[in-house]
Protein backbone atom coordinates (compact mmCIF):
# COMPACT_ATOMS: atom_id res chain seq x y z
CA UNK A 1 0.00 0.00 0.00
CA UNK A 2 1.07 3.61 -0.41
CA UNK A 3 0.40 6.99 1.13
CA UNK A 4 0.05 10.54 -0.15
CA UNK A 5 1.81 13.19 1.92
CA UNK A 6 -0.27 16.36 2.12
CA UNK A 7 1.03 19.48 3.83
CA UNK A 8 -1.39 21.93 5.44
CA UNK A 9 -0.73 25.37 6.88
CA UNK A 10 -2.80 25.75 10.00
CA UNK A 11 -3.46 28.89 11.98
CA UNK A 12 -4.10 27.85 15.58
CA UNK A 13 -2.67 28.32 19.08
CA UNK A 14 0.25 25.96 19.62
CA UNK A 15 -1.55 24.34 22.55
CA UNK A 16 -4.37 23.26 20.23
CA UNK A 17 -2.22 22.19 17.28
CA UNK A 18 -1.67 18.51 18.08
CA UNK A 19 -5.36 17.83 18.63
CA UNK A 20 -6.33 19.83 15.56
CA UNK A 21 -3.84 17.94 13.38
CA UNK A 22 -5.15 14.56 14.56
CA UNK A 23 -8.69 15.71 13.96
CA UNK A 24 -7.79 16.86 10.46
CA UNK A 25 -6.25 13.48 9.66
CA UNK A 26 -9.47 11.77 10.69
CA UNK A 27 -11.65 14.32 8.88
CA UNK A 28 -9.75 13.82 5.64
CA UNK A 29 -10.04 10.04 5.77
CA UNK A 30 -12.70 8.28 7.86
CA UNK A 31 -14.75 11.22 9.21
CA UNK A 32 -15.09 9.47 12.55
CA UNK A 33 -13.45 9.73 15.91
CA UNK A 34 -10.50 7.46 16.55
CA UNK A 35 -12.51 5.44 19.06
CA UNK A 36 -15.27 4.79 16.52
CA UNK A 37 -12.92 3.09 14.05
CA UNK A 38 -12.73 -0.54 15.14
CA UNK A 39 -12.18 -2.38 11.85
CA UNK A 40 -8.54 -3.45 11.56
CA UNK A 41 -8.33 -2.87 7.79
CA UNK A 42 -9.74 0.64 8.10
CA UNK A 43 -7.42 1.52 10.98
CA UNK A 44 -4.31 0.24 9.24
CA UNK A 45 -5.00 0.90 5.56
CA UNK A 46 -7.48 3.77 5.34
CA UNK A 47 -7.38 6.02 8.38
CA UNK A 48 -5.23 9.12 7.91
CA UNK A 49 -2.38 9.84 10.27
CA UNK A 50 -0.19 12.74 11.31
CA UNK A 51 3.27 12.36 9.78
CA UNK A 52 4.93 15.55 11.04
CA UNK A 53 4.17 18.78 12.86
CA UNK A 54 6.38 21.82 12.33
CA UNK A 55 5.39 24.60 14.72
CA UNK A 56 5.87 28.13 13.42
CA UNK A 57 5.71 31.71 14.58
CA UNK A 58 2.56 33.76 15.08
CA UNK A 59 0.44 30.62 15.53
CA UNK A 60 0.97 29.52 11.91
CA UNK A 61 2.19 25.94 11.60
CA UNK A 62 2.80 23.30 8.92
CA UNK A 63 1.42 19.79 9.35
CA UNK A 64 2.08 16.76 7.14
CA UNK A 65 -0.64 14.13 6.92
CA UNK A 66 -0.38 10.69 5.37
CA UNK A 67 -3.53 9.88 3.39
CA UNK A 68 -4.07 6.41 1.96
CA UNK A 69 -3.77 6.24 -1.82
CA UNK A 70 -6.49 3.59 -1.91
CA UNK A 71 -9.03 6.19 -0.78
CA UNK A 72 -8.57 8.18 -4.01
CA UNK A 73 -9.67 5.48 -6.42
CA UNK A 74 -7.05 7.08 -8.69
CA UNK A 75 -9.76 9.54 -9.72
CA UNK A 76 -9.16 13.28 -10.04
CA UNK A 77 -12.24 14.47 -8.16
CA UNK A 78 -11.83 11.93 -5.38
CA UNK A 79 -8.12 12.66 -5.03
CA UNK A 80 -8.87 16.37 -4.61
CA UNK A 81 -11.65 15.48 -2.19
CA UNK A 82 -9.27 13.46 -0.04
CA UNK A 83 -6.66 16.22 -0.15
CA UNK A 84 -8.85 19.19 0.68
CA UNK A 85 -12.55 18.31 0.67
CA UNK A 86 -13.76 18.86 4.22
CA UNK A 87 -10.49 20.51 5.23
CA UNK A 88 -11.32 23.41 2.92
CA UNK A 89 -14.28 24.23 5.18
CA UNK A 90 -11.91 25.19 7.97
CA UNK A 91 -11.10 28.89 7.46
CA UNK A 92 -7.79 28.46 9.25
CA UNK A 93 -6.44 25.69 6.98
CA UNK A 94 -4.66 25.94 3.63
CA UNK A 95 -3.26 23.13 1.48
CA UNK A 96 0.32 24.05 0.59
CA UNK A 97 1.98 20.95 -0.86
CA UNK A 98 1.37 17.39 -1.95
CA UNK A 99 3.79 14.54 -2.62
CA UNK A 100 2.16 11.78 -4.64
CA UNK A 101 3.46 8.21 -4.51
CA UNK A 102 4.34 6.51 -7.82
CA UNK A 103 0.98 4.74 -7.86
CA UNK A 104 -0.80 8.08 -8.29
CA UNK A 105 1.56 9.73 -10.74
CA UNK A 106 1.68 6.61 -12.92
CA UNK A 107 -2.10 6.82 -13.37
CA UNK A 108 -1.86 10.30 -14.94
CA UNK A 109 0.24 11.30 -17.91
CA UNK A 110 0.96 14.93 -17.00
CA UNK A 111 1.85 17.31 -19.85
CA UNK A 112 1.76 15.62 -23.26
CA UNK A 113 3.89 18.28 -24.98
CA UNK A 114 5.54 20.31 -22.23
CA UNK A 115 8.20 22.91 -22.90
CA UNK A 116 9.99 20.91 -25.59
CA UNK A 117 6.76 20.17 -27.41
CA UNK A 118 5.64 23.80 -27.46
CA UNK A 119 9.07 24.87 -28.70
CA UNK A 120 9.01 22.21 -31.42
CA UNK A 121 5.65 23.43 -32.70
CA UNK A 122 7.04 26.95 -32.93
CA UNK A 123 10.47 25.99 -34.23
CA UNK A 124 12.11 28.00 -31.43
CA UNK A 125 14.80 26.23 -29.44
CA UNK A 126 16.89 28.75 -27.57
CA UNK A 127 15.08 31.88 -26.45
CA UNK A 128 12.22 32.86 -24.19
CA UNK A 129 8.80 32.83 -25.86
CA UNK A 130 6.21 35.57 -26.30
CA UNK A 131 2.46 35.49 -25.82
CA UNK A 132 -0.27 38.09 -26.34
CA UNK A 133 -4.02 38.16 -25.72
CA UNK A 134 -7.00 39.06 -27.88
CA UNK A 135 -9.13 41.59 -26.01
CA UNK A 136 -11.40 43.25 -25.08
CA UNK A 137 -14.40 40.99 -25.33
CA UNK A 138 -17.21 42.71 -27.19
CA UNK A 139 -15.22 42.97 -30.42
CA UNK A 140 -16.51 41.10 -33.47
CA UNK A 141 -14.82 37.98 -34.79
CA UNK A 142 -13.45 40.02 -37.68
CA UNK A 143 -11.97 42.64 -35.38
CA UNK A 144 -10.38 40.00 -33.17
CA UNK A 145 -8.95 38.23 -36.21
CA UNK A 146 -7.46 41.50 -37.46
CA UNK A 147 -5.80 42.01 -34.08
CA UNK A 148 -4.62 38.40 -34.14
CA UNK A 149 -2.96 38.97 -37.51
CA UNK A 150 -1.24 42.15 -36.29
CA UNK A 151 0.19 40.37 -33.26
CA UNK A 152 1.27 37.32 -35.24
CA UNK A 153 2.77 39.15 -38.22
CA UNK A 154 4.85 41.27 -35.86
CA UNK A 155 6.43 38.24 -34.22
CA UNK A 156 4.38 36.99 -31.26
CA UNK A 157 4.80 33.24 -30.75
CA UNK A 158 1.40 32.47 -29.19
CA UNK A 159 -1.77 34.54 -29.55
CA UNK A 160 -4.47 33.42 -27.16
CA UNK A 161 -8.07 34.39 -26.68
CA UNK A 162 -8.72 36.46 -23.61
CA UNK A 163 -10.25 34.06 -21.11
CA UNK A 164 -13.42 36.19 -21.14
CA UNK A 165 -14.06 35.19 -24.75
CA UNK A 166 -16.50 32.29 -24.88
CA UNK A 167 -19.42 31.69 -27.23
CA UNK A 168 -20.98 35.16 -27.06
CA UNK A 169 -23.20 36.48 -29.83
CA UNK A 170 -20.74 39.20 -30.83
CA UNK A 171 -17.95 36.66 -31.51
CA UNK A 172 -19.29 33.09 -31.56
CA UNK A 173 -16.70 30.46 -30.79
CA UNK A 174 -16.68 28.63 -34.14
CA UNK A 175 -16.69 31.82 -36.17
CA UNK A 176 -14.02 33.51 -34.06
CA UNK A 177 -11.72 30.48 -33.92
CA UNK A 178 -11.90 30.01 -37.69
CA UNK A 179 -11.18 33.68 -38.38
CA UNK A 180 -8.25 33.83 -35.97
CA UNK A 181 -6.74 30.59 -37.24
CA UNK A 182 -6.88 31.97 -40.77
CA UNK A 183 -5.13 35.09 -39.47
CA UNK A 184 -2.17 33.23 -37.95
CA UNK A 185 -1.89 31.03 -41.04
CA UNK A 186 -1.72 34.12 -43.24
CA UNK A 187 0.83 35.76 -40.92
CA UNK A 188 3.04 32.66 -41.09
CA UNK A 189 2.84 32.70 -44.89
CA UNK A 190 3.74 36.39 -44.94
CA UNK A 191 6.69 36.14 -42.51
CA UNK A 192 7.90 32.53 -42.60
CA UNK A 193 7.62 32.58 -38.82
CA UNK A 194 5.28 30.27 -36.92
CA UNK A 195 2.61 31.41 -34.51
CA UNK A 196 0.14 29.35 -32.47
CA UNK A 197 -3.42 30.58 -31.95
CA UNK A 198 -5.06 29.33 -28.74
CA UNK A 199 -8.85 29.71 -28.59
CA UNK A 200 -10.47 29.71 -25.16
CA UNK A 201 -12.53 26.60 -24.40
CA UNK A 202 -15.12 27.21 -21.70
CA UNK A 203 -18.44 25.70 -20.69
CA UNK A 204 -19.97 22.49 -19.41
CA UNK A 205 -18.32 19.18 -20.42
CA UNK A 206 -20.45 18.73 -23.54
CA UNK A 207 -19.68 22.26 -24.72
CA UNK A 208 -15.97 21.75 -24.04
CA UNK A 209 -15.93 18.57 -26.11
CA UNK A 210 -17.77 20.30 -28.96
CA UNK A 211 -15.35 23.23 -28.91
CA UNK A 212 -12.41 20.83 -28.85
CA UNK A 213 -13.76 19.13 -32.00
CA UNK A 214 -14.12 22.49 -33.74
CA UNK A 215 -10.59 23.49 -32.74
CA UNK A 216 -9.22 20.19 -34.01
CA UNK A 217 -11.06 20.49 -37.31
CA UNK A 218 -9.67 24.02 -37.76
CA UNK A 219 -6.11 22.86 -37.08
CA UNK A 220 -5.44 25.29 -34.24
CA UNK A 221 -2.02 25.02 -32.66
CA UNK A 222 -2.99 25.21 -28.98
CA UNK A 223 -5.96 25.87 -26.69
CA UNK A 224 -6.63 27.83 -23.52
CA UNK A 225 -8.63 26.30 -20.64
CA UNK A 226 -9.17 27.43 -17.03
CA UNK A 227 -9.09 24.20 -14.96
CA UNK A 228 -10.57 25.73 -11.81
CA UNK A 229 -13.37 27.32 -13.83
CA UNK A 230 -14.48 24.30 -15.84
CA UNK A 231 -13.63 21.85 -13.04
CA UNK A 232 -10.36 20.01 -12.66
CA UNK A 233 -11.81 16.53 -13.36
CA UNK A 234 -13.44 17.89 -16.54
CA UNK A 235 -10.14 19.52 -17.50
CA UNK A 236 -8.22 16.26 -17.08
CA UNK A 237 -10.76 14.35 -19.15
CA UNK A 238 -10.76 17.03 -21.84
CA UNK A 239 -6.97 16.91 -22.14
CA UNK A 240 -6.83 13.12 -22.21
CA UNK A 241 -9.77 12.33 -24.45
CA UNK A 242 -10.47 15.34 -26.66
CA UNK A 243 -7.31 17.36 -27.34
CA UNK A 244 -4.16 16.71 -29.34
CA UNK A 245 -2.50 20.13 -29.03
CA UNK A 246 -0.65 21.93 -26.21
CA UNK A 247 -2.93 23.23 -23.47
CA UNK A 248 -2.40 26.58 -21.74
CA UNK A 249 -3.96 26.55 -18.28
CA UNK A 250 -5.52 29.85 -17.17
CA UNK A 251 -5.71 30.75 -13.45
CA UNK A 252 -9.31 32.08 -13.42
CA UNK A 253 -11.13 30.96 -10.24
CA UNK A 254 -7.90 29.47 -8.89
CA UNK A 255 -7.86 32.05 -6.12
CA UNK A 256 -11.25 30.91 -4.83
CA UNK A 257 -9.81 28.08 -2.73
CA UNK A 258 -7.10 28.07 -0.09
CA UNK A 259 -4.61 26.00 -2.05
CA UNK A 260 -1.18 27.60 -2.31
CA UNK A 261 -0.58 28.86 -5.89
CA UNK A 262 2.77 27.07 -6.33
CA UNK A 263 0.95 23.81 -5.56
CA UNK A 264 -2.31 24.42 -7.44
CA UNK A 265 -0.95 26.17 -10.54
CA UNK A 266 2.58 24.76 -10.61
CA UNK A 267 2.07 21.16 -9.54
CA UNK A 268 -1.60 20.10 -9.68
CA UNK A 269 -2.31 21.69 -13.07
CA UNK A 270 0.81 19.91 -14.37
CA UNK A 271 -0.43 16.62 -12.87
CA UNK A 272 -3.72 17.13 -14.74
CA UNK A 273 -1.97 17.60 -18.08
CA UNK A 274 -1.38 21.32 -18.68
CA UNK A 275 1.58 22.06 -20.97
CA UNK A 276 1.86 25.72 -19.92
CA UNK A 277 0.43 27.65 -16.99
CA UNK A 278 -0.47 31.33 -16.89
CA UNK A 279 -0.08 32.98 -13.51
CA UNK A 280 0.05 36.49 -12.01
CA UNK A 281 3.59 37.82 -12.03
CA UNK A 282 5.03 39.72 -9.09
CA UNK A 283 4.80 43.48 -9.35
CA UNK A 284 1.68 43.36 -11.51
CA UNK A 285 -1.97 43.95 -10.72
CA UNK A 286 -2.27 40.86 -8.51
CA UNK A 287 -0.67 40.05 -5.18
CA UNK A 288 1.75 37.22 -5.98
CA UNK A 289 5.25 37.93 -4.68
CA UNK A 290 8.66 36.86 -5.99
CA UNK A 291 8.85 33.88 -3.64
CA UNK A 292 5.53 32.47 -4.81
CA UNK A 293 6.39 33.03 -8.48
CA UNK A 294 9.78 31.35 -8.14
CA UNK A 295 8.25 28.38 -6.33
CA UNK A 296 5.51 28.08 -8.94
CA UNK A 297 8.03 28.11 -11.80
CA UNK A 298 10.16 25.56 -9.98
CA UNK A 299 7.17 23.22 -9.57
CA UNK A 300 6.26 23.68 -13.24
CA UNK A 301 9.71 22.81 -14.55
CA UNK A 302 11.27 20.66 -11.86
CA UNK A 303 11.51 16.89 -11.58
CA UNK A 304 8.08 15.33 -11.05
CA UNK A 305 7.57 11.62 -11.57
CA UNK A 306 9.09 11.71 -15.02
CA UNK A 307 6.47 14.21 -16.23
CA UNK A 308 7.45 16.62 -18.99
CA UNK A 309 8.27 20.13 -17.68
CA UNK A 310 5.43 22.64 -17.92
CA UNK A 311 6.08 26.09 -19.37
CA UNK A 312 5.60 28.98 -16.90
CA UNK A 313 3.72 31.96 -18.38
CA UNK A 314 3.89 35.00 -16.07
CA UNK A 315 1.23 37.61 -16.82
CA UNK A 316 -1.00 40.22 -15.24
CA UNK A 317 0.18 43.75 -15.93
CA UNK A 318 3.50 42.99 -17.66
CA UNK A 319 5.16 45.70 -19.73
CA UNK A 320 7.87 45.62 -22.38
CA UNK A 321 10.20 47.57 -20.09
CA UNK A 322 10.33 44.57 -17.69
CA UNK A 323 11.29 41.92 -20.24
CA UNK A 324 15.01 41.80 -19.40
CA UNK A 325 14.26 41.72 -15.65
CA UNK A 326 11.79 38.86 -16.02
CA UNK A 327 14.01 36.79 -18.29
CA UNK A 328 16.79 37.20 -15.74
CA UNK A 329 14.40 36.03 -13.01
CA UNK A 330 12.77 33.07 -14.77
CA UNK A 331 15.48 31.95 -17.19
CA UNK A 332 15.21 30.85 -20.80
CA UNK A 333 12.30 28.43 -20.45
CA UNK A 334 9.55 30.97 -19.95
CA UNK A 335 6.81 32.54 -22.06
CA UNK A 336 6.03 36.15 -21.17
CA UNK A 337 2.42 37.19 -21.68
CA UNK A 338 1.76 40.87 -22.29
CA UNK A 339 -1.87 41.81 -22.83
CA UNK A 340 -3.23 45.31 -22.44
CA UNK A 341 0.18 46.99 -22.57
CA UNK A 342 0.49 46.03 -26.25
CA UNK A 343 -2.97 47.28 -27.16
CA UNK A 344 -2.81 50.87 -25.94
CA UNK A 345 -1.49 52.82 -28.91
CA UNK A 346 0.41 51.52 -31.93
CA UNK A 347 -0.13 47.78 -31.54
CA UNK A 348 2.29 46.80 -34.30
CA UNK A 349 5.12 48.96 -32.94
CA UNK A 350 4.56 47.84 -29.36
CA UNK A 351 4.50 44.22 -30.44
CA UNK A 352 7.75 44.55 -32.36
CA UNK A 353 9.35 46.18 -29.32
CA UNK A 354 8.20 43.26 -27.14
CA UNK A 355 9.57 40.65 -29.53
CA UNK A 356 12.85 42.54 -29.95
CA UNK A 357 13.29 42.82 -26.18
CA UNK A 358 12.91 39.06 -25.82
CA UNK A 359 15.33 38.34 -28.65
CA UNK A 360 18.05 40.54 -27.19
CA UNK A 361 17.70 39.28 -23.63
CA UNK A 362 21.28 38.58 -22.53
CA UNK A 363 22.30 34.91 -22.72
CA UNK A 364 23.66 35.18 -19.20
CA UNK A 365 20.26 36.18 -17.94
CA UNK A 366 18.82 32.96 -19.32
CA UNK A 367 21.27 30.68 -17.57
CA UNK A 368 19.61 30.27 -14.19
CA UNK A 369 16.22 28.80 -13.41
CA UNK A 370 14.55 29.53 -10.05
Amino acid sequence: MSWITATYRIRAPRAQLDDFARGLALEQSVELSDAAVTDAFVRERVMGRVAAIRPGAADVHDVDLHLATVTTGLDVAQTLNMLFGNASLHPNVALVDVVFPPEVTAAFQGPRFGIAGVRARLGVADRPLSCAALKPQGLSSEALAALCYTLAVNGVDVVKDDHGLADQAYAPFAERAAACQRAVTRAAQDTGRGCLYAPSLVGAPAALAAQARIAQDLGVGAVLVAPALVGMPAFAELVTNHLDVPVLAHPAMAGAVRIAPPLLLGKLFRWLGADAVIFPNFGGRFSFDETACAALAANARGAMAGYRPMLPVPAGGLAVERVAELVAFYGRDVMLLIGGALLAGDVAARTRAFVAALERAPAAACAATP
